[in-house]
């Protein structure tokens, strides 16, 4: 939702494809569309991973760790505003993580978002506040949904306990209104 917020605030689709190009990530494409929810209208962004990228070769993929994520990022050609944004993404995630399993930041193995998909997610959004230049974001208390989720750490409370780590002193909200 949020790369197609910003494709809707004016980064150009194209844009950000050739910039998450310069990252060393292979067997994604961007599927960028008009949708309407509900009879509200917008741009949404997907990350589909190619075919052979499904199966036991992603599983290795998806469980990269901190050094893992740096690499990627400090190899590619990005520049160094949206190497630092996602770095800094990167480190309040592996912080959250880290805390949470009881492990030193660079022991903790992203699973969900060491996977290609959050990657091009998290680093897009760096890209994006970089050509809007966006210097301050607000935002109206963050609707958290409830529940349970799937993962690879088995079955979680919504928000799971690294997002609840991350988001707090941060104005929640939890009244389960559908999506």
């Amino acid at each position: 939702m949020n790369l197609g917020a910003m494709v809707d605030l004016g980064v150009e689709g194209e844009y950000l494809e050739g910039e998450l190009q310069k990252l060393d990530l292979h067997g994604y494409h961007l599927k960028i569309y008009k949708a309407a929810r509900k009879g509200i209208t917008g741009t949404k962004v997907d990350v589909l991973l190619d075919d052979r990228h499904h199966g036991h070769h992603s599983h290795h993929h998806d469980h990269r760790n901190l050094s893992d994520i740096r690499r990627i990022i400090e190899e590619s050609a990005l520049n160094d505003r949206v190497k630092s944004w996602s770095m800094e993404i990167f480190m309040k995630v592996a912080e959250a993580e880290a805390k949470v399993h009881g492990k030193g930041i660079n022991e903790v193995h992203f699973h969900e978002v060491g996977a290609v998909d959050s990657i091009v997610d998290i680093v897009g959004a760096a890209i994006c506040r970089d050509v809007l230049v966006v210097d301050t974001i607000l935002c109206s208390p963050i609707e958290v949904g409830s529940g349970f989720v799937n993962c690879a750490h088995g079955r979680l409370p919504v928000p799971a306990p690294a997002t609840a780590e991350i988001l707090k002193n941060v104005p929640i909200r939890s009244d389960g209104a559908p999506c």
